[in-house]
C-alpha cells in the first residue's frame, strides 16, 4: 500500500488542531482541498480516521491509533528530502521574554519536525531589544508585544495585564509603591510608570532585574508589585489592582514580524503561527474598575 505524502499531512495536521479551517490556514490550502485529501486517505486505507459533526471535529478509535505512525511517516519523508542537499537554512526567531510562556518548547518542536533542514537560533530578550535587532537584520522572525504605533506584522493574540504581587506583599498608604523591573527600557514597565503617573500615585523600584524571569523571582519573593500578562502571572502571586487601588492597564498585541519570503520560510511561519495560537487559551480578564485614591486619601473608582 503506498500512501500520499500530502493527505497524511492533511489528517495529521487536521488531528493537531482539531479544525479543518485552521488545518487549511496551517497548509497553506483550501478547507475544500484539505477535505478531498483526507477523504482520499480514509479511502486508500479503507478506515474513518476523522469523525466530523458540524460542532466537532475529533479522531476516530482508528485515527487515535494511526496518529503516531503518520507522525513517524512524514518525519522519515522529510528526512529522507532533507538528505538531498547539504545546503541547511538558518531561522533566527525572537521571542519576547514577557511573551513566550510553557508553549515556547512546543513552538520550537513543532518548528523543527516541520522542517528537518532547518536550524532554529533562539533569542529571549525584550520586545523592544528584539525589535531593533529585527530592523538591523539581525533575525528573520520575532514574536513581540506591539511597540509604540507601529502597525506591521501579524497580529497573533491579544494581550492584558494586571498589577501581581505576593500574597503577603504589603504596600502601606502614603508610601511609594515598590516595583520591580527587568530594564529601564522595558516597555512593560513604561506601561506600569505610566499608568501610575497619570493617577498620580507615587513610586519607587526596588529592583531592577535581568529580564522577566529574574522580576518573577522578585515578585513571587514579596520584594515588590510588577505587571505582568495576565497568562504568565508568576505561580503564587495573585492579582492585586483593587486590594492596592492601582489603576488599570492598556491592552496590547502579540504580533510575528518577518522578513522571509521563499516558500519553506513562509510554511515553517505559517507553522509556528498556527502552533502558537493553538497553544495559547485566551485571557479571562476580569471586568471590574480598580479603585485608586485621590490626593485627599478618598476612594475613586477609575472611569477605564
Amino acid at each position: 500500500m503506498t500512501l500520499d505524502v500530502e493527505a497524511v499531512k492533511a489528517f495529521v495536521t487536521v488531528a493537531d488542531l482539531r479544525s479543518f479551517t485552521r488545518a487549511a490556514e496551517a497548509l497553506g490550502s483550501t478547507q475544500g482541498a484539505v477535505s478531498v485529501r483526507l477523504k482520499r486517505l480514509e479511502d486508500r486505507l479503507g478506515q474513518r480516521l476523522i469523525e466530523r459533526t458540524p460542532r466537532l471535529v475529533r479522531l476516530s478509535t482508528r485515527g487515535e491509533i494511526f496518529l503516531e505512525p503518520a507522525r513517524d511517516f512524514l518525519a522519515a519523508h522529510d528526512r529522507a528530502v532533507a538528505s538531498l542537499t547539504a545546503v541547511r537554512r538558518r531561522f533566527r526567531l525572537g521571542i519576547a521574554t514577557h511573551v513566550g510562556g510553557a508553549e515556547v518548547p512546543t513552538l520550537l518542536a513543532r518548528l523543527s519536525a516541520h522542517d528537518p533542514a532547518l536550524t532554529i537560533e533562539v533569542r529571549l530578550d525584550d520586545s523592544r531589544d528584539l525589535l531593533d535587532a529585527f530592523d538591523r537584520g539581525e533575525l528573520d522572525a520575532a514574536i513581540i508585544r506591539r511597540e509604540d504605533d507601529r502597525r506591521d506584522g501579524e497580529v497573533l493574540a491579544p494581550e492584558h495585564f494586571g498589577w501581581y504581587a505576593a500574597p503577603g506583599f504589603v504596600h502601606r498608604a502614603g508610601e511609594p509603591l515598590h516595583l520591580a523591573a527587568s530594564s529601564p527600557s522595558c516597555g512593560i514597565r513604561n506601561i506600569a510608570t505610566g499608568a501610575l503617573d497619570t493617577v498620580g500615585i507615587p513610586w519607587t523600584e526596588v529592583f531592577l532585574g535581568c529580564g522577566s524571569f529574574a522580576v518573577a523571582e522578585a515578585v513571587t519573593a514579596g520584594l515588590a508589585t510588577s505587571v505582568f500578562s495576565c497568562r504568565l502571572a508568576p505561580p503564587g502571586t495573585i492579582e492585586v489592582s483593587r486590594k492596592f487601588g492601582l489603576p488599570p492597564l492598556p491592552a496590547s498585541e502579540i504580533v510575528l514580524l518577518s522578513t522571509l519570503s521563499d516558500i519553506k520560510s513562509r510554511e515553517a511561519l505559517r507553522t509556528l503561527a498556527m502552533a502558537f495560537r493553538e497553544h495559547r487559551p485566551p485571557a479571562t480578564v476580569t471586568a471590574t474598575r480598580p479603585r485608586f485614591r485621590n490626593s485627599q486619601g478618598a476612594d475613586n473608582l477609575s472611569n477605564a
